[in-house]
């Protein structure tokens, strides 16, 4: 029986190492999962005690470049999930050609992320000595827009870690080294990457979504 050269010497076969490298993942998310989770209990508690304030922060955030960003992410998890098949199926170009594209689209986000906060430092909106907000609540909506920065700032840095893991990847994708018996760290990539989509598709409608209405 033939043996597959990306098989490690402390694994029986192909399949147990897969299991191991999707144990591995999964216990690697679960540990994000609950970072995240602090981050999301913590703006739950704050919002609770200043309701208005926080849906009157709310309302200077750009709810059609937040849309346009998730639209984006949604369209980066399909190409993913392609890449995935391609992967599994051994068909090279459509590899590299969906995880191209999926990289192209989480730089869109990321651009217009870079775009937004741009116009956030532009109003005086960055929490610290230079912040300026009008009315009685500033210090509460400070405190929305330190959430606001904390929050989506680390998701970015999670995008761009995934934008980096997806471009080692396209080296030996291009050497053909994945395969039906040997697409792991495609599959692996594909679990963190959809991961971080969902996160945005949680702070969206709790950060962009809070103060429609409000202006």
């Amino acid at each position: 029986m033939s043996v597959s050269p990306a098989l490690q010497h402390h694994f029986d076969d192909m399949q147990q190492q897969s299991q191991a490298a999707g144990l591995g993942m999964w216990l690697f998310l679960a540990t994000e999962i609950m970072f995240f989770g602090g981050l999301f209990a913590g703006y739950t508690v704050y919002r609770w005690r200043f309701p208005a304030a926080f849906a009157d922060a709310s309302g200077h955030l750009d709810v059609r470049l937040g849309a346009v960003n998730t639209a984006v992410l949604i369209l980066s998890s399909l190409t993913m999930a392609l890449a995935v098949r391609a992967a599994q199926r051994g068909r090279r170009r459509g590899l590299l050609l969906f995880l191209i594209v999926t990289m192209a689209l989480g730089s869109v986000f990321l651009g217009i992320k870079a775009s937004e906060y741009e116009h956030k430092l532009e109003e005086g909106l960055l929490p610290g000595p230079g912040f300026v907000y009008p009315g009685p609540q500033a210090g509460a909506a400070e405190l929305f827009f330190g959430f606001y920065f904390t929050m989506t700032g680390i998701h970015a840095l999670h995008m761009v870690i995934g934008i980096g893991v997806l471009a080692i990847l396209l080296v030996p994708a291009r050497r053909g080294a994945y395969s039906g018996s040997y697409f792991a760290p495609i599959e692996l990539a594909g679990l963190y990457w959809h991961f971080v989509d969902i996160i945005w598709i949680f702070l969206f409608p709790l950060l962009y979504l809070l103060g429609q209405g409000v202006h």
